[in-house]
Parts: structure tokens; sequence; C-alpha cells
């Protein structure tokens, strides 16, 4: 590969702070706001111009759609993400469960309130680019913007990018499966122009199961066998007649999907309906043809609602999420990984610092916490390999394929976020490493942050 070489050049330090936590999704929000609240300065740094990630920035959301009645809860701040949405009117009954959708853009306002309260300082349109080193020691990060380059000092890193690229490019071990094994991403979009009861009625006549979801190509379900009776806001019939009807190319036959809800406006919001395979979140290119072509997908699955589901006749879109969803890239190799029998055995650590319940999703596998059973979340898998004062939050902690389809999803990334942040702020406060921090003063303030970690 060609090279240039780019002259020497000094960095602005922009900003000195205690807790430095790059990436604003459910685990970087939750690390910043319990960092704070665990009192840290705390310092939120974003590449978009608004908070909440997945959220606001895909359109994610069904947060807590895998609740039922004997759900066990890890309540804390991912509980408070959707009572604050309610309070705020920023949610709406989910249509598969017993929790609420969380309205995408009336959370980036729920989400700047509750980062204003808790008194973090918001450094929104800024990208990581680089680590400020140390040795085996984070310092700091470098981010670029449209003020140029520059330098964020702090005590602690929490690197909730998702995709590890603090951890990576800090020298912590990585892992990352082949392109063709990674899970699929989404582009998820919200649609206008339903008449929300002719739709309603249609789903009354022929609703769809958890079981349903099987149904030949490239949708084909395991589940714990509990599940198929379920109901599910499952579309497919109205693209297999699309596709029979030459409307969709035959070798789309992964348009298909959930939606989340249908609003009296005429909106139907959390269109889950656009799968990619091969997408690999940290290559720009990839990303960037992906993008485009689920947009196209999109409308190709709209186009295909409006001729064979009932109330979508007048249906047009509404918006497309600011970015395309990632489930799966680079995972950090940590003092502890999760397993495969630690999601599916109810997991129990000496060192937890959250728990969550046995809901995995991905990879062809379905099972819903219908039954009361949970897992632990350790501390050591937040805590990397070789680098020091780096915290991991969110999707790219260490573990293996199954494990992360439990540990990938949300709300379990805030349970994590929530863990980290408090980690964070007290081994500043005790003035040691994070991994010598006891871990019953973790603990003990995630009690009294709300949070339930045994």
């Amino acid at each position: 590969m060609q090279t240039i070489t780019e002259p020497e050049r000094r960095t602005d330090v922009v900003h000195r702070t205690e807790v430095v936590v790059v990436g604003s999704g459910p685990g970087g929000l939750s690390a910043a706001l319990a960092s704070a609240r665990a009192g840290a300065q705390t310092t939120l740094v974003e590449r978009f111009g608004c908070f909440g990630g997945n959220i606001t920035v895909v359109g994610v959301e069904g947060m807590h759609w895998y609740r039922h009645e004997q759900t066990v809860e890890s309540n804390g701040i991912v509980r408070e993400f959707e009572d604050s949405a309610k309070a705020h009117g920023a949610a709406v009954p989910e249509s598969q469960s017993l929790s609420y959708e969380i309205d995408s853009e009336g959370f980036k306002l729920v989400a700047d309130r509750l980062v204003e309260e808790a008194g973090i300082f918001p450094m929104l349109h800024r990208q990581f680019v680089a680590p400020i080193m140390d040795g085996a020691r984070i310092t700091g990060i470098i981010t670029e913007s449209k003020a140029g380059r520059e330098a964020i000092l702090a005590d602690r890193v929490i690197d909730a990018t998702g995709d590890a690229d603090v951890a990576a490019r800090a020298g912590a071990p990585t892992t990352k499966p082949p392109r063709e094994q990674l899970m699929a991403a989404s582009v998820m979009f919200h649609v206008a122009g339903i008449d929300k009861r002719k739709f309603l009625e249609g789903v009354k006549a022929d609703p769809q199961t958890y079981a349903d979801w099987a149904g030949g190509g490239e949708w084909n379900l395991e589940t714990s066998g509990k599940e198929d009776a379920m109901f599910s806001p499952f579309l497919k019939k109205p693209f297999d007649l699309a596709i029979k009807a030459g409307l969709i190319p035959p070798h789309l036959n992964t348009i298909a999907g959930t939606w989340g809800a249908v609003h009296d406006t005429g909106e139907m919001t959390y269109m889950n309906l656009v799968h990619l395979d091969g997408v690999d979140g940290t290559d720009p290119h990839s990303l960037t043809c992906s993008e485009m072509e689920g947009r196209k997908q999109a409308m190709l699955a709209i186009e295909a609602l409006r001729a064979y589901s009932p109330g979508c006749e007048g249906i047009r879109l509404r918006n497309f999420g600011m970015s395309i969803g990632i489930r799966d890239t680079r995972k950090v190799d940590c003092l502890y990984n999760m397993r495969e029998a630690d999601v599916r055995e109810e997991a129990r650590f000496d060192d937890s610092i959250g728990i969550f319940p046995e809901f995995i999703d991905g990879y062809g596998l379905l099972i819903l916490p219908t039954t009361g059973r949970y897992f632990h979340i350790p501390y050591r898998n937040l805590l990397p390999k070789r680098i020091q004062n780096l915290l991991i939050a969110g999707r790219c902690t260490g573990g293996d394929r199954i494990s992360h389809a439990a540990t990938r999803n949300m709300a379990c990334c805030a349970v994590g976020g929530q863990g980290a942040g408090i980690a964070a702020a007290l081994s500043v406060r005790k003035n040691c490493a994070p991994a010598d921090l006891p871990v019953g003063a973790i603990q003990a303030e995630l009690t009294r942050q709300g949070a339930r970690w045994q």
C-alpha cells in the first residue's frame, strides 16, 4: 500500500477530566451517568450530534422487548432510560412485550437532560482518532472535528465505541470474526401513512409467532421451544408475495423482520426489515456500500408493504436512521471473556457488577427470559489485558459467539456501562488501578444507584 509521511505536529490540549467516556450509546451514556453520579469529573465524547447511539442514531427503539411477566430486571440506569422516556412522552407500549418502545427522536432530548442534570461535560461532533499513551497506560484521547485535532487528558478512559476503537489502537488484544461470520447489519427506518385500524385488523386476522420466523431462506430460528407460540410482530409474507410478483429480486429473501409500534398518527416505527450480511463495521468502504444498499432495500420493502399488507396502501418513508446498525465487530480480550455456558446456565460470579435476564438474540438463536433466569456480568469482563486505566463498556467486551448474542443487546450494554462508570470513578477517588479496585466498593455504589448485581 502506498503511504505518505505527515509532518510532526503539536496538538492542543483542550480539556482535562477525571473520566472520559468515548461513545454515547447505551453503554457509554450509562457509563458517563454512573461515573458522574459516583462523584467523578466526567466527559462524554460522541462523534454524532446527539447522545444515545443505537437508540437515537440508528433508530433501534425496542430496548427492553424481551420483557415478560417473569423477567428478572437489571434495574439501575438501563431501566431509567425507559422510565425517563415515558415520563417525558417519548415512549409508547411495545407490541410484543411488557416494555415501552423508546421514541428515537424524543430520546435525544431525554439524553440531553440526563447529561445536563448529572453535570457531565458534553463533547459532541468529535471523532476519536487516537489514544494518548504513556507506555502501557492510557492518559487521554485525541479527537478530530471541525475545530481540527484536539487532545483530551483523563485519568481513566472508557471505550464505549462499540468497535473497540480505543482499545485496539491502544494496543489491547482484540479479536474479530471473518466478515462472512459477522452478525448481519441493519438499516432501520420509519414510515408514515399507515391506516392503524386496518393494519392491526390484518395482524389480528393472521397473527405471527416466533415459530413463523423459521420460514426457510435466510429466516430460520432456533428457540428453546417456549417461544414458538408467542406473538411476534413479524413481517415476511408481503415480501414473499413481492418476490413471486417480481417486485423484489429473488436473492433478496433476507427482507423480512419486525415492526415496533403503530401510532394513531399513521406512523409505524422501528422497521427492522433490512438485514445485510458481510458488513464490516470497522471498514468505511464496507459501511458506505452497505448504507446505500440498505436504503435501496428499504424502499423495496415499502413497495411490497404497499402492495401486499392491509393498511399500508398509503405508506411512505418518514426517515432512515442516521447510521447503519452494526451488531458485531471487534471484541476485546479481557481478564475474563464470557462463554456460551455463562449466558445459558445462569453464571454466578463473586465480582458481579450487574445481572441480565436470560435473553439471547443472534446467530439464529432466540431465547426470551420468561422463566426468571438471569446471569451475572463479572467486573473482569470490563478490564482489557495489557492496557492500564482503560475500561470497556458495550458490545465489544470479550466473549464467544453465543455469549455475544446476549451481551451485545443494548440493555446489557447499559448494565456493563454502569459498572464501568462506577469503577472508573471509584478508582480515581481511591487512587488505585481499576484492576486493583475492591469489587465490594463497586457493588455498594451499584446498590446506591439502584442497580441489581446479584
